[in-house]
């Protein structure tokens, strides 16, 4: 059609002049100006055939139509619309009159009869290019000049225009590279890449081996961001770029231009194309550059290799016509692998993963050990997996590399060491990766951090020892490069730790581990982090080349490791570090110079000790007067554990009969802290620093001295050394005492830096008190005699404080100094009453204190006195937290007399006119105080308050109500705003418990049935909300009021706890779904626990007991301590009882459908596990008001677990009260369609027919009643429902014949032979197979009523046979475990006496199909879960359905095959993921559907996203009957294809 619109122009008139300007002189259209191009390209044509007309007129009209009409229309158009979307209509059609007029302005540049219009446009048209360069709002400017360019350009001379064809290309190249960000510039480059390099590559020569000459430039930008423009100009010059295919040609090929093949800058751009996980264009074009490469060498058929960069190893690519096969075969299943990597669904990924596998056999020269294709490319595709957005896909590739050295010894690779610390480590940072596999027990530990254990151990076995040092110091400063996450770092340390002791690490591995220590794991879990510093201080004791470090080096390492968390005396890491002390004490390193503490190290561990204390004890050079500030701790830390360490390696190295050689090298080592000690007392001239530095290291030594593990054989020679040090420190206390009384009562003490000395100083009291009542207290110690002169001196400053005096900064420190004091002795009185003075001065003391202030803050000191008051002020956080301390230790003072004197406490203060001690006589203006304390004092300071509380609350709740009301507001706000504050939060929360719930208050409460219980209530349920949030909460409370009400029922009644049964009924039910990453956590910390000793960090940190499993425990073993006979204990239980059906019947009725472990589903089970619980404590008064419930409950359509205990709790009701068997078979009497989905469940309790009649006499007319019962439902249609009928009547069949019951005579034969036909069904069919499977069932086989009735089964073995998932199965060792709540009597029904224990999850499962599709297999893959393809599995086809499946095929002409297709229709659409196979590639030729679920169908592999079309041949389940029986389950939803 364009050549006849031509022809037609030409034919009115030869001129080509006239016709040009015709259709240039009026307004360009997309019409016109694409008619001038045919005329242009026909015009062309006849001039190349040498027929055109006109000689010179045809050029010259060429060059006006070009400058006078074309240029301009293209400049015109390029103002148009700029920036911002360019898709509408009006741009669709600039751009098709833009690419006219570029296709016209090639052709006018070919008829011009010279190079010189090409030229002229060309440069023109370049310096428009780079002036507008990639500017915003010169968009259309740039795509002007491209025009100009790709169509002036193939017009260019390549010999005399090389020139400028090099600038143009040079300027191009510029522009595309610079599209590496979103915008104006994007659209650039890609406006270039696609138009004007194609047209310049088209031109050969000087353009493009400019081209070429840029992107491989040594020079030429670099990174992530350049990989994808690169690859668009790759992609646009491949068929330049590589050599053209054929035989003939490729000599030529290779002498005319580049061959990218050849270049390994080309191949690592290809390669990290390969890997951008964020763009999926990208990574198609680094795939069409490889395969284009692949197939250009395969057709050329000539050798051809690229070096690496860096010159040895493998080549980036290579080809051989020799290995022509392998070569191609490496290639194509490169390529398939990466391409299916894009469809980023595990199910389609994971067949293609063994040919991963193949890829390394192929790469690899068994022959000469040596890498044959470059391992990058393998790297490749293990980046693109860890890099997916699909975390399965990603946790897929992790395994298999970390499996990769498992089956193969790969060759050493410095790339593969490089991918490792990248890579690998950056995926391994996920902490999802680390989860169990399915069917895996809670706390088995992680599958991928045993493979990274092992391939971590592997590798580094076969590294080259001069690589192996650099390596792992690399590995470990990964760890601290980036934010890291508790699990992942865990799994880290412990693969380092199981590496084989070698000499790899020296002072910067040391370092690194540090970092790691002090850095990366600041913020993880307290039990986590404690686990990997053990971990990673085992990596050191095996990485370390000793010849290389210090002593000095390694107690620095050893510092960074928390005492507190995994390091304490005892443990089996403190000995396993003392026995590698000892074993390499020789070695260390003694460096030339001092070390960081000043002193030159010796080889020896005790010279060195021994030269560190002395150092530590010399007066500092830097002493700083009276005012400097104390020393930090951590340099007396340090010394103390490297004494203690010392002393535990002289210890293993001494036998036992050498005990005296342990005390005196312990002698020699504190001989210069001792000495110190001894002069305190009588040197007051003694510097300051010295005394603080003495008395932080006694503190240390006592401390960490304490034992923290008993994993350790030599425990004997450990107590010594804790006994040789108290003697040693018992020796010091008088001199210690005398200089703590003076320091802190003659106003020594006198600015703010003093206030940190004061608080050691009444540290050191409190461990010299705590030490003196260890060894027996003596009225006339030391300690005595400091006791009563600091109490009346710290009373004597106070009341001096009062008179009025200046408050200067001395006076104000002294007389906080003085509160703290008299708060230390009052807290040392109350917890050990040993200390108890006279009473003659204890009357003086309680009266000034229960005359105090209360809340009286001490007024700023004049700043005159003391000019850098403001200065320390600030770096002590200010007067604010001083004055805060200061009313503390009022209340400390005021809690010790409210308990010493709560018995003076009266009701109202009406009562005492003129009180003799008015802040206990006087409580309603002491509980004002106190909530105005609460309003001033921080968090972490209102404790005492809280203990003020507790005793007044309860005095006052019947006479002022209110006002504890607003108490218990004003503390619970406290407490619910410290829910993200560990370290303050629990103590308060337990404060805050023992005030609120106190027996006292809950029975005063509950007797006046006021507001105070009903906000008692309130906070209660708070409390549970909280819990849910924040693990641990309820385990507080739960355990407090049971302990409580423990005590109380033992000696009164629980009439109490009646009125707030509420608690342990949300106890009974009490347990949240956590999320994945929580599951994960608390997987993790159950599998360190269960390291036990193995781990120190077990042995040092406390098990807090805050799993939700222990308020479920602690509510049962209350329960367990109840006593039926006593009437409060009974009520209770009753009251609980009925609260626990009504939520079952709230459960039930609040959704149809419940899913395994759902939540619906685990509080249901909580309730009848209870109800299991209290069941004998129920008498058959209160059965008969519940019995219809229970039954009831057996109607509705329930889980496995459900059923069980449903089953189970009739049977045992049954067993002890028979009045109720009229009852049991009327369940038998509803109407068929009301019992199809629950007569199973009172079927199974007929099975156990034996021990329901136990306990009666005349069997004979319950068997009869039950064999009339029972052979009707044998004739059931359902399946299902005959399998319980039969297993029930092959019970009572054995009862009937065992006691010979006559009238059932007739019944024998029929009887028998049917129980005999289902014996002998032959064949391997569903039929006989379930049969089997029902009979071997525990249920029925196992499981005995009466003797397995304990809270093993209960809570543990039960749940886990009835395929409840594991966060409901609590061990029995948790009972036992939890020791808040004692034994009860019973304790032996705790345990499972029978085989149950021992048994494993069977296929049976109880379902409530209820449908009617005959002879279904009941099996566990029938749950409401999606299904994809899977095997035929343990459901095999009868015979006759494989008969009627061959018939059917047969008749059709179809093969069979077993393959079978399963597509979800319950709720929600299938799932076979974005890219799948239709039935016909599968090899599938039927198709059965129900009737009620008609479904469409493809052929072919499609998208799973659009409608299917062409199915395979469909019939219906129901015309056959032996389908819908057997292989098919019409109402689970589910699409089977043969």
């Amino acid at each position: 059609m364009e050549w006849v619109l031509a022809d037609a122009l030409l034919s009115q008139s030869r001129d080509p002049r006239v016709l040009l300007g015709a259709l240039c002189c009026e307004e360009a259209s997309a019409e016109r100006v694409e008619t001038l191009r045919f005329l242009l390209q026909r015009l062309e044509d006849e001039e190349a055939r040498g027929g055109g007309g006109g000689a010179g007129a045809l050029p010259e009209a060429a060059r006006e139509v070009a400058a006078g009409y074309l240029v301009p229309l293209l400049r015109g158009l390029r103002g148009r619309p700029a920036g911002g979307a360019d898709t509408g209509p009006a741009a669709r059609q600039r751009r098709r009159v833009m690419r006219a007029a570029g296709a016209a302005l090639h052709s006018c540049a070919r008829l011009a009869g010279g190079p010189h219009l090409a030229a002229a446009l060309a440069e023109e048209a370049l310096r428009d290019l780079l002036a507008a360069g990639s500017a915003p709002g010169l968009e259309g400017a740039v795509e002007a000049a491209v025009e100009v360019l790709a169509a002036v350009g193939p017009c260019l001379r390549p010999r005399e225009d090389a020139p400028l064809l090099e600038r143009v290309a040079r300027a191009a190249l510029a522009l595309a590279l610079g599209g590496d960000e979103a915008g104006p510039a994007e659209g650039a480059a890609a406006l270039v890449a696609g138009r004007l390099l194609p047209a310049l590559g088209r031109c050969g020569g000087a353009a493009l081996r400019a081209v070429w000459g840029g992107l491989v430039a040594p020079g030429s930008p670099e990174g992530p961001g350049r990989v994808e423009p690169k690859l668009l100009v790759l992609s646009a010059l491949a068929e330049k770029l590589l050599p053209e295919p054929g035989a003939e040609r490729a000599t030529a090929a290779r002498d005319a231009g580049p061959d990218a093949r050849r270049c390994w800058r080309f191949w690592r751009t290809v390669q990290a194309g390969l890997t951008r996980a964020e763009d999926a264009l990208t990574r198609k074009r680094a795939r069409y550059l490889l395969q284009r490469a692949v197939e250009v060498s395969a057709e050329l058929g000539a050798d051809c290799a690229c070096a690496p960069q860096e010159g040895t190893g493998p080549s980036l690519f290579w080809w051989s016509e020799k290995k022509k096969d392998e070569l191609l075969k490496f290639w194509e299943n490169y390529i398939l692998i990466m391409e299916t990597l894009e469809g980023n669904q595990i199910h389609v990924i994971k067949p293609v993963l063994p040919k991963l596998n193949n890829l390394f056999e192929y790469a690899v020269s068994e022959e000469n050990g040596c890498w044959l294709f470059h391992p990058s490319w393998h790297l490749c595709i293990y980046k693109r997996m860890f890099e997916s957005e699909n975390k399965i896909l990603t946790k897929e590739g992790v395994t298999h590399f970390l499996e990769l050295y498992e089956t193969r010894v790969l060759p050493f690779s410095a790339e593969f060491s490089e991918f490792i610390i990248g890579p690998l480590m950056d995926a391994l940072s996920e902490s999802s990766l680390y989860s169990r596999s399915p069917g895996q027990l809670i706390g088995s530990g992680s599958p991928l951090g045993l493979k990274l254990q092992k391939f971590l151990v592997t590798y580094i076995s076969l590294l080259p020892e001069e690589i192996k040092s650099s390596f792992l110091l690399k590995f470990i400063q990964k760890m601290t490069s980036r934010h890291w996450c508790a699990i992942p770092i865990l799994f880290l340390c412990k693969a380092l730790a199981n590496i084989p002791r070698c000499k790899a690490l020296g002072i910067e591995g040391l370092l690194a581990l540090r970092d790691v220590l002090q850095c990366t794991m600041i913020t993880h879990q307290i039990l986590l982090r404690g686990a990997a510093q053990c971990y990673l201080l085992q990596a050191a004791m095996n990485l370390v080349d000793v010849e290389k470090v210090s002593l000095s080096d390694v107690s620095s390492l050893v510092m960074s490791v928390r005492q507190e968390e995994s390091f304490g005396r005892g443990t089996s890491l403190w000995t396993e570090l003392c026995d590698w002390l000892r074993v390499n004490e020789s070695c260390f390193r003694r460096p030339s110079t001092c070390s960081s503490i000043g002193l030159h190290e010796t080889s020896s561990l005790n010279a060195y000790v021994k030269n560190l204390v002395q150092e530590y004890i010399k007066s500092p050079a830097w002493e700083g007067g009276e005012n400097c500030c104390m020393p930090d701790w951590l340099e007396a830390k340090l010394v103390a554990m490297m004494v203690l360490l010392a002393i535990d390696v002289e210890g293993m190295k001494s036998q036992y009969s050498e005990k005296r050689r342990t005390q005196n090298v312990l002698r020699i080592f504190l001989d210069p802290l001792l000495d110190a000690l001894v002069k305190f007392g009588t040197n007051a001239y003694m510097p300051l620093l010295k005394t603080d530095r003495c008395l932080q290291l006694l503190l240390k030594l006592l401390h960490t001295c304490l034992l923290k593990g008993s994993s350790t054989q030599d425990v004997a020679p450990t107590d010594e050394v804790c006994t040789l040090l108290e003697n040693f420190v018992m020796s010091t206390t008088e001199s210690i005492s005398e200089f703590i009384l003076r320091r802190l009562t003659m106003k020594e003490l006198s600015s703010v830096s003093d206030l940190d000395r004061c608080h050691l100083y009444l540290m050191v009291l409190t461990e010299l008190i705590n030490l003196h009542l260890k060894v027996g207290w003596k009225r006339g110690n030391p300690i005595w005699r400091v006791i009563s002169p600091l109490k009346n001196a710290s009373i004597r400053h106070l009341q001096e404080m009062d008179r009025g005096q200046e408050p200067t900064l001395g006076r104000q420190i002294q007389r906080v100094v003085s509160m703290a004091a008299l708060a230390t002795v009052c807290e040392a009185i109350d917890q050990k009453p040993e200390l108890q003075l006279d009473s003659q001065d204890a009357g003086a003391t309680e009266r000034f204190l229960s005359s105090l202030q209360l809340n009286q803050t001490l007024q700023k000191p004049h700043t005159e006195e003391d000019g850098s008051f403001f200065e320390e002020s600030s770096s002590s956080q200010g007067w604010g937290k001083i004055v805060a301390q200061y009313i503390h230790d009022q209340w400390v003072c005021l809690s010790f007399l409210l308990k010493k004197y709560h018995t003076l406490i009266p009701a109202s203060e009406d009562e005492i006119l003129e009180p003799i001690l008015p802040a206990v006589q006087m409580p309603v203006r002491t509980l004002q105080s106190a909530l105005e304390a609460l309003t001033i004092l921080p968090s972490d300071q209102v404790l005492p308050v809280f203990h003020c509380m507790k005793i007044l609350v309860p005095k006052l709740l019947t006479s002022s109500e209110s006002l504890c009301i607003v108490s218990f507001d004003m503390a619970w706000k406290i407490i619910a705003s410290l829910s993200n504050t560990q370290l303050i939060f629990w103590s308060n929360l337990k404060a805050f418990v023992q005030f609120v719930f106190d027996p006292k208050v809950l029975t005063i409460a509950a007797k006046i049935k006021g507001q105070a219980y009903f906000k008692i209530k309130e906070i209660m349920y708070r409390i549970i909300e909280m819990s849910t949030i924040k693990t641990g909460v309820f385990n507080i409370l739960i355990s407090y009021c049971c302990k409580s009400w423990i005590v109380s029922a033992s000696n009164v009644s629980l009439s109490t706890a009646k009125n707030y049964s509420e608690l342990v009924y949300e106890a009974c039910i009490f347990g949240t779904v956590f999320r994945r990453d929580q599951r994960l956590i608390q997987d993790v910390q159950t599998f360190i626990e269960n390291l036990g000793h193995e781990c120190a960090a077990n042995m040092v940190i406390e098990n807090t007991k805050r799993e939700d499993h222990y308020v479920r425990i602690c509510a049962v073993k209350f329960l367990c301590l109840l006593d039926g006979s006593n009437m409060s204990h009974k009520l209770f239980m009753e009251d609980l009882a009925i609260k626990l059906l009504e939520k079952d019947e709230l459960v039930s009725r609040s959704r149809a459908r419940h899913y395994v472990n759902s939540q619906q589903h685990r509080v249901k089970n909580r309730i009848w596990q209870t109800l299991l619980v209290l069941l004998p404590r129920f008498d058959q008064n209160f059965l008969n008001r519940i019995i219809d419930k229970i039954f009831q409950a057996g109607f509705i359509s329930n889980q496995a677990s459900i059923k069980y205990f449903i089953e189970w709790i009739i049977i045992l009701i049954l067993h002890k009260f028979p009045q109720f068997l009229p009852k049991f078979w009327d369940c038998f009497s509803y109407g068929e369609e009301n019992l199809k989905t629950s007569i199973c469940t009172f079927l199974s309790a007929l099975s156990h027919l034996d021990i329901i009649t136990e306990n009666i006499p005349e069997k004979k007319l319950i068997l009869k009643q039950a064999l009339i019962i029972v052979l009707h439902w044998c004739f059931n249609h359902n399946f299902s429902i005959r399998l319980y009928a039969l297993v029930a009547l092959k019970k009572i069949w054995s009862m009937c014949k065992t006691l010979h019951i006559e009238e059932l005579d007739a019944l024998t034969s029929i009887i028998e032979s049917s129980l005999n036909q289902v014996e002998n069904t032959h064949g391997a069919g569903n039929a006989k197979k379930n049969w089997q499977r029902i009979q071997e069932h525990f249920f029925f086989a196992t499981f005995h009523p009466l003797k397995d009735y304990c809270l093993e089964t209960i809570f543990y073995i039960l749940p886990r046979l009835s395929g409840l998932v594991e966060d409901e199965w609590i061990a029995i060792g948790k009972f036992t475990r939890f020791t808040d709540i004692p034994l009860d009597a019973g304790f032996q029904w705790y345990l499972s006496p029978t085989q149950l224990c021992e048994l494993k999850p069977g296929d049976w499962s109880q379902q409530d199909i209820g449908s009617n599709s005959g002879e279904a297999d009941n099996e566990s893959e029938w749950s409401d879960v999606q299904k994809k393809i899977i095997p035929w599995r343990n459901s095999v086809p009868d015979l006759d359905l494989e008969l009627v499946f061959q018939d059917r095929a047969a008749k059709l002409g179809k093969s069979l095959s077993r393959l079978i297709v399963v597509a979800s229709l319950i709720d929600k659409p299938t799932n076979l993921g974005e890219e799948c196979l239709g039935p016909r590639e599968l090899g599938l030729r039927l198709a059965a559907v129900t009737p009620a679920c008609p479904v469409q169908g493809c052929a072919g592999p499609v998208r799973c996203s659009g409608p299917r079309r062409s199915w395979s041949a469909t019939f219906s389940a129901s015309e056959t009957s032996s389908f819908s029986t057997s292989a098919f389950q019409p109402n689970s939803g589910f699409l089977w294809w043969r």
